[in-house]
């Protein structure tokens, strides 16, 4: 997978391939869908959410430009796998899931397999986690109308923000807004992507979309 599916497109990052060689993506699935754990395709998962391809959940990690040590915000934690990824590159991981269900299966899963430092909410991901703020990464695994002024705002200075956005709800443009002084941002187009719509107070509906 990391060979054929990953490496061969051009990511980079020992730290990000060496992670993802490491995290077993079949404990992130639902029994039936394990054999096709490592295939290039997303995956579904419980209450009707979808686990990324491989290649994108490296990709868009890839694109924080992360070091060990540094501090990561996830926005869609789903089954938990980016965060393991995460915690398995040596970053202090924080992540936010708005579905209640998803949240506790994640907590279980990280926790058996070793990533029980990871901090996991349920809440508005739209919002950030300000508590924890700031952030030397952000990645956001739902597409935006918009980019969420509560997430930019968590940012450490040359801190980077990855997350797909665009008005219609088939089809986004990932994003890179980099943090370059107390107001200052820019912005950096990645690449096409596909994702589920990005619910909450800044997002998608703009009220509270926990489940």
């Amino acid at each position: 997978m990391v060979r054929d599916q990953i490496a061969s497109r051009g990511v980079r990052s020992t730290l990000v391939l060496d992670a993802m060689r490491k995290v077993p993506r079949e404990r992130f699935l639902p029994a039936g869908e394990a054999p096709f754990a490592y295939d290039d395709s997303p995956l579904p998962i419980a209450a009707g959410q979808t686990i990324s391809q491989p290649y994108i959940v490296a990709y868009m990690i890839d694109s924080m430009e992360l070091e060990r040590g540094d501090r990561a915000l996830e926005i869609g934690t789903g089954s938990g796998y980016a965060a393991a990824v995460l915690a398995e590159m040596g970053c202090a991981v924080y992540t936010v899931e708005r579905i209640a269900r998803l949240a506790r299966q994640a907590r279980v899963v990280l926790e058996k397999l070793g990533y029980g430092a990871v901090h996991v909410l349920h809440a508005d991901g739209t919002l950030g986690w300000p508590d924890a703020a700031p952030f030397d990464g952000i990645v956001v695994a739902a597409g935006a109308p918009d980019v969420p002024e509560a997430l930019k705002d968590q940012l450490a200075i040359g801190g980077r923000l990855v997350i797909p956005v665009g008005r219609s709800l088939g089809f986004q443009e990932l994003l890179r807004v980099t943090r370059t002084g107390e107001t200052d941002f820019e912005t950096d187009y990645l690449c096409g992507v596909r994702f589920v719509p990005l619910l909450g107070e800044q997002g998608w509906g703009g009220g509270s979309a926990i489940d």
